[in-house]
């Protein structure tokens, strides 16, 4: 099938950069070299892309004096002195302030390498190409970096934003099933907090997304991307609309800490938190059942939980969730769903409705 290429903006100001996306784009060097301005890269990826994609990307750069750095991969390596070995290999190759620093992998090496370029010599230029599905709908836009924290997921980073966003979605190709409904979980988010029609539409091309139709996945991408980059435009610093994006989160963030990183993946854990957060959506008597009913077979034809797990009680949840970062002088905001497509950040609700909501994911 003849590729399908996008190119989205992500309207900053002097921030502002493109998003692109399609197939084979690694393949088209103009695409990465238009945004380097310095002679000096470095490409951070991991153990297990660096053999699928780190030639391309490096033989893409020819001319340039570009070195590499592989970490090793997993949720549980995002971490301070993961992110000290990005410096000590910039210093030990004497890069200066116009490197550019290539993000390669999924949404831990991002996010890790974004932060490293937010703070080596005070900030440098970075690229990202994501290569899952949920960094490309998800991670790779909008700035967000930074690092975890044993009490806390993503609570230690910085607002700092790419050059661009180069989407490969023949990367998709190598992705693991369970890493693609990941993935998906994100994108259903999307259809969740802001558009009705997006995810009525996911209900019908789940089937072909799954399968990685080239049309469906560039549609999703595309369209996940033009939400985040409209609400990113609107709030790049989180102080309102942007927080809606955290649909499912801080549920899942609090599972993902009570595991232990990496245990489930953020999208598992997301998914998860979907249902949660539309379980007291509910119970506000803001869904009907018939609304809950299409969340839940949404989720299980992409594979994902419904509910955390059975082990976790309802004081571990309130015990991680007293530290999210969309705690505001004490008071717990939970982004909520008023109606399918119609996300609202809200801390007016009764803490009891809450409790049910986590004694039920307890029990199922």
């Amino acid at each position: 099938m003849t590729a399908v290429t996008n190119t989205l903006h992500v309207d900053l100001g002097e921030r502002s950069y493109p998003i692109y996306i399609g197939a084979d784009l690694l393949l088209q060097d103009d695409l990465l070299r238009q945004h380097i301005k310095g002679q000096q890269v470095l490409v951070v990826t991991n153990a297990t892309v660096a053999p699928l994609y780190l030639q391309q990307v490096m033989d893409s750069l020819q001319g340039l004096q570009v070195q590499s750095l592989i970490l090793p991969d997993g949720e549980s390596y995002k971490t301070l002195d993961t992110v000290n070995l990005i410096f000590d290999r910039l210093l030990e190759l004497r890069h200066n302030r116009t490197t550019t620093l290539i993000a390669l992998g999924g949404g831990v090496i991002g996010d890790m390498t974004g932060f490293a370029a937010a703070s080596y010599q005070r900030g440098v230029d970075f690229i990202q190409i994501p290569t899952t599905l949920l960094s490309q709908v998800d991670s790779s836009v909008g700035g967000k970096t930074g690092v975890n924290h044993a009490r806390g997921k993503n609570m230690i980073g910085a607002f700092y934003q790419p050059q661009c966003v180069l989407i490969d979605t023949q990367t998709l190709t190598t992705l693991p099933p369970r890493e693609l409904s990941a993935g998906v979980a994100e994108v259903i988010k999307y259809g969740l907090l802001g558009d009705a029609d997006f995810f009525a539409w996911q209900e019908q091309n789940m089937g072909q997304l799954m399968s990685l139709h080239q049309q469906s996945v560039v549609y999703a991408i595309h369209r996940s991307c033009e939400m985040k980059a409209h609400i990113v435009a609107s709030d790049e610093r989180e102080k309102g609309c942007r927080a809606l994006l955290n649909l499912g989160h801080t549920f899942g963030h609090a599972i993902e800490t009570e595991q232990g990183y990496g245990c489930w993946l953020h999208g598992e854990a997301v998914a998860a938190g979907m249902a949660m957060a539309a379980d007291l959506s509910q119970r506000l008597q803001w869904l009907c059942s018939a609304d809950i009913e299409r969340i839940q077979s949404l989720l299980k034809r992409a594979q994902l939980p419904l509910w955390g797990p059975s082990g976790m009680t309802a004081e571990s949840y309130m015990s991680h969730m007293a530290v999210d970062k969309k705690v505001t002088d004490g008071q717990l905001r939970l982004v909520l769903m008023q109606s399918l497509g119609d996300a609202v950040v809200s801390s007016d609700f009764d803490p009891q409705l809450l409790q049910q909501t986590l004694q039920v994911s307890m029990v199922d």
